[in-house]
């Protein structure tokens, strides 16, 4: 049900929606609970990088898209950070480039 989707649907939250229903939910009652939060996020994501672009932001929207929805493991978002430091025509490290570089070194062994 949705288990790679960054928008999880407490079973709470669904037992909540069920009650109000007042019927019994089915397994594809709670799937449709958990695709419908994701398709409300995923419409509140698509109208904050709307906004965002047009405030002459476009790097910015390109990073909350980012932030939102990684597609990539924590080690791969520091190596492309750096990567994109170290281009002449790339990015600076900002605080949230660091905070993720920093979160990727911290979850190595220290060995």
């Amino acid at each position: 049900m949705a288990e790679n989707s960054p928008i999880q649907v407490s079973e709470e939250l669904i037992q909540q929606w069920c009650n109000s229903s007042e019927k019994d939910c089915s397994f594809e009652d709670r799937v449709a609970f958990t695709l419908a939060a994701q398709w409300g996020a995923d419409q509140e994501l698509e109208a904050c990088v709307d906004w965002i672009s047009k405030q002459d932001w476009t790097w910015t929207s390109a990073q909350l898209r980012a932030a939102r929805r990684p597609k990539q493991s924590l080690k791969e978002q520091a190596l492309r950070l750096i990567d994109d430091c170290t281009d002449p025509e790339g990015d600076y490290l900002d605080d949230n480039a660091l905070s993720i570089i920093r979160r990727a070194l911290e979850a190595l062994p220290n060995d």
